[in-house]
């Protein structure tokens, strides 16, 4: 089974390595994971991260919000990923990218927006 094609991260962070960089313990990573406060899909296996949801030493902001709207939009992990990472120039990129900066907040009002 081919996993799908996403224009994607930057990067990938395995679980262990989110673990120290957010200073918690690798369990506190699965409970977030679970929570759908951050986001992991399976890559060769092995469950990670897009590096720029974790790039600083917290978890962005706006990210377990926007995760939920999508969730609740009926969006599977993988799907989010997808439009978290699709190609959008009005959000300085990507609606990933925006959740890092000035353009959260719209980020976030374009997937409450995908439920409806």
């Amino acid at each position: 089974m081919t996993e799908p094609v996403t224009p994607g991260p930057s990067g990938w962070v395995s679980l262990p390595d989110v673990s120290e960089k957010l200073g918690v313990t690798i369990s506190k990573v699965h409970q977030l994971i679970r929570e759908g406060s951050l986001l992991a899909v399976r890559r060769d296996g092995i469950r990670v991260v897009p590096a720029e949801l974790v790039a600083n030493a917290t978890v962005l902001k706006h990210l377990p919000g926007v995760l939920t709207l999508l969730h609740d939009a009926g969006f599977n992990d993988e799907e989010a990923l997808g439009w978290l990472y699709t190609p959008d120039e009005t959000l300085g990129g990507n609606a990933a990218t925006a959740l890092g900066g000035d353009l959260a907040r719209e980020a976030k009002r374009r997937a409450q927006a995908v439920g409806f």
